[in-house]
């Protein structure tokens, strides 16, 4: 059955900040081929859903979107396209068990979302799960003005480490670290439209290797140093780090370059050594606080975020007091934190001794009170500091702006006649569990 070309879209991603990436380059696909972008409230003629596979809660949501997008009140249905990490896992099953999605497209081929999009309107089958050795990245237009101050800029995909309760590897594929030419561009498109912060992405951004335009080897370090001397750009952040690439040349940077925030996003994973080694994990307990420790040394003021997963197959209480003890030694600004969640394919869902579901809510209830506990101790920390936020969009109140502080804390501030995008010199007023309450400094001086 043929159906109209679509004239607008809607791109909902899921997941990391890759898929947000992945998600804007998406919705530059479409807009080169003349369509727009569906506003506020507006049924969109295509919807984009792009996919994340970390967690099943997250696989089962999709399915519930896409029966959601098949019942509109007004009876008609969007062109459907599963993108991401769930369409590079599952594949054709996700059309024979959702029949009402037109567009299946994996993260290494949504290049090709336009060729997808004009064989659903035709009725043909419209399936692309390669991972070609062609990048993506040389078919993709040129970045569009940023709507955000804050841009991501992917310069690394995939992952060679097989942590075992991981489906990267099979999703993403392998380690590849994009050209320094193309990221050196696209970081100048990105600040010539508007970006005012630069966040550097990878599944392990720090394994990031190039070579600069005289031809000498750099590591991600090269890449942040090359960003400091951009005119225009104000802050460069980088996630997600893997222990096992942080170098000493990518620690130095932190003390070296004002641009670099003062924020470290380091997964540990488990404070249990028996637990990281069950998981493929190639760093110890011990060699993580060490990094820690040399990273604090050259940037004292640091904001340290981590990932945890309880509930890891054969994980016993003595491992997940481990657990517990790192966060104590670590004191943590932020960090996410997740129950096990056995993945198809992975060596951990086949693994003896799985957690059942009452202990790995007790024991993810128990670290994140701990967690909590240090994230509200840490935003008390800054009462009285004077910092700079970066506004990046409106709050509730009149004149209320939001932005982030170099510490990545949300800051409200009531900012009469400032703007998206401004760099704000406000002072730390008061603090709650999860974000922060700013004065503009003209404000506290009067």
């Amino acid at each position: 059955m043929t159906r109209s070309n679509p004239r607008t879209y809607q791109v909902k991603s899921f997941g990391c900040q890759m898929n947000v990436y992945d998600g804007d380059r998406m919705a530059e696909l479409l807009s080169a081929e003349g369509m727009r972008a569906a506003s506020e409230g507006e049924a969109a003629d295509i919807v984009v859903l792009n996919t994340c596979h970390i967690r099943e809660k997250a696989v089962d949501r999709i399915y519930s979107d896409i029966g959601r997008l098949s019942k509109r009140e007004d009876g008609t249905r969007p062109m459907i396209a599963v993108a991401g990490c769930v369409a590079q896992a599952e594949g054709a099953e996700i059309t024979r068990r959702a029949r009402n999605v037109d567009i299946v497209v994996g993260p290494q081929a949504y290049h090709r979302l336009p060729e997808l999009v004009a064989k659903a309107a035709r009725g043909e089958s419209a399936l692309d799960t390669d991972m070609p050795l062609a990048s993506k990245f040389d078919a993709l237009p040129g970045r569009a003005r940023q709507q955000r101050p804050s841009a991501f800029l992917t310069v690394q995909e995939g992952c060679d480490k097989f942590c075992t309760y991981c489906v990267v590897p099979y999703t993403r594929g392998a380690e590849v670290s994009r050209p320094w030419s193309a990221i050196v561009d696209e970081a100048r498109a990105l600040i010539d439209g508007g970006a005012k912060e630069i966040t550097l992405l990878g599944q392990n951004v720090n394994a990031w290797t190039g070579e600069d335009e005289a031809g000498r080897e750099q590591g991600l370090d090269g890449l942040i140093r090359v960003l400091d001397r951009m005119p225009g750009l104000e802050r460069i952040r980088y996630t997600t780090s893997h222990p096992n690439d942080m170098t000493e040349a990518l620690i130095e940077a932190h003390g070296d370059v004002e641009k670099l925030m003062p924020f470290l996003h380091l997964p540990v994973q488990s404070g249990s050594d028996p637990i990281l080694k069950a998981m493929n994990r190639s760093h110890s307990t011990a060699s993580y606080l060490k990094i820690i420790e040399r990273v604090r040394t050259i940037r004292p003021d640091i904001a340290v975020s981590g990932d945890f997963i309880v509930g890891f197959p054969s994980e016993s209480d003595a491992d997940f007091e481990a657990t517990l003890q790192i966060v104590r030694d670590v004191d943590y600004a932020m960090a996410y934190s997740f129950k096990y969640s056995p993945r198809p394919g992975t060596p951990a869902a086949d693994m003896d001794a799985q957690i059942s579901a009452a202990v790995m809510d007790e024991r993810l209830q128990a670290l994140q009170a701990l967690l909590n506990e240090q994230q509200h101790a840490f935003n008390l920390a800054t009462l009285g500091r004077r910092t700079q936020v970066l506004l990046e969009r409106n709050g509730k109140l009149p004149g209320q702006l939001i932005g982030k502080s170099p510490w990545l804390q949300s800051i409200h501030v009531i900012a009469e006649g400032a703007a998206i995008g401004d760099m704000l010199d406000v002072e730390i007023v008061s603090a709650g569990p999860n974000s922060l309450g700013g004065a503009m400094l003209e404000m506290v001086a009067a």
